[in-house]
Parts: C-alpha cells; sequence; structure tokens
C-alpha cells in the first residue's frame, strides 16, 4: 500500500511538472510548481524522512512560490508578450531538452540492479531526533560556524540599509 502511495504522489509530481513546463498562463505554471512542490514533499514523508518534507513545504511551497507569484503579478505579463518570443528561442529550448534527455538515457543504460529496497528497512533513518543528534553531536562546530556567519549577514544588511541622521 505504501509502495503504491508513493508511486501516485511521485506520478501526480511528474504530471504538474510537465503542466508547468508546457503551460501558457504563467500564474498556472506556478501553481501547478505548487502542487509539485507539496507531492515532493509527500514523497519525503513516505520515505520517513519528514524533517525534508516539512522543510521542503515550508521553504519552497511556502516562501519561495510566495515570491514567484509576487514576482509574476509585479510584471503584469499578459499575452501580447507571449507572441514577440521568437522561434530561435523556442528551438533552442527543445535543443537543449533533447540534450537533457539523450543524457539521460545514457545515464540510464547501465542500470541493471534491482532499485526495490529490501525487507531490512531501517525506518528510523530520516527522523529528527536523529538528524538533531547528529547536528549537535558529530556536527556542532560547522553548525555554530553557519549560524555565526548568518549573524555576519544580517548585520551587514543592518548596517547598509541604516540611514545616516
Amino acid at each position: 500500500m505504501e509502495q503504491f502511495l508513493f508511486f501516485l504522489v511521485a506520478g501526480i509530481a511528474l504530471i504538474s511538472a510537465f503542466y508547468f513546463v508546457f503551460a501558457r498562463n504563467p500564474m498556472y505554471a506556478v501553481l501547478s510548481l505548487i502542487v509539485t512542490m507539496f507531492s515532493i514533499a509527500g514523497m519525503y514523508v513516505l520515505l520517513n524522512a519528514q524533517f525534508l518534507g516539512i522543510v521542503q513545504i515550508i521553504v519552497y511551497a511556502g516562501a519561495i512560490m510566495v515570491l514567484f507569484l509576487y514576482i509574476l503579478m509585479m510584471l503584469n505579463l499578459n499575452e501580447l508578450d507571449e507572441s514577440k518570443k521568437q522561434n530561435t528561442l523556442k528551438f533552442i529550448g527543445v535543443f537543449a531538452g533533447g540534450i537533457l534527455l539523450i543524457g539521460m538515457l545514457g545515464a540510464f543504460r547501465g542500470v541493471t540492479e534491482n532499485i526495490y529496497a529490501g525487507p531490512n528497512i531501517d525506518h528510523s533513518v530520516g527522523l529528527t531526533k536523529n538528524l538533531g543528534r547528529l547536528l549537535f553531536n558529530e556536527y556542532v562546530l560547522p553548525f555554530e560556524l553557519a549560524s555565526i556567519l548568518i549573524l555576519a549577514g544580517i548585520v551587514g544588511a543592518v548596517l547598509i540599509g541604516k540611514r545616516e541622521l
């Protein structure tokens, strides 16, 4: 049942991703990208990586998609702008997609192993408790250095944005 649900969510992700690529209306494209992000988060949850699923929803489906929608509303795109695109740009896009397809087929050509998981699955791999234990035990120095780097960036942004009195 779990495998069927995973493939269902993966199919929804693929269909909404293809709709994003081929949609004419940019608002519908961004909304289908949001569906793609939610379905990817669902796949993370089904793979027992709950933390990644929640971060996927908060960061990508929440923050970045809101920024995309805001930019689209600010640009005020209309159908007259779409008709001005040249055919050479469309040809370059199709050519680049074909090259990507050929590269992916070449990468998968040598795969002959069974990709399904066996019965010995560790269900505690993606839990937040294990991630926290790993971050604060083994990787505490890089974690704290990253927080100092973020703090320095915040202080620099405040100093640059501060108005002289």
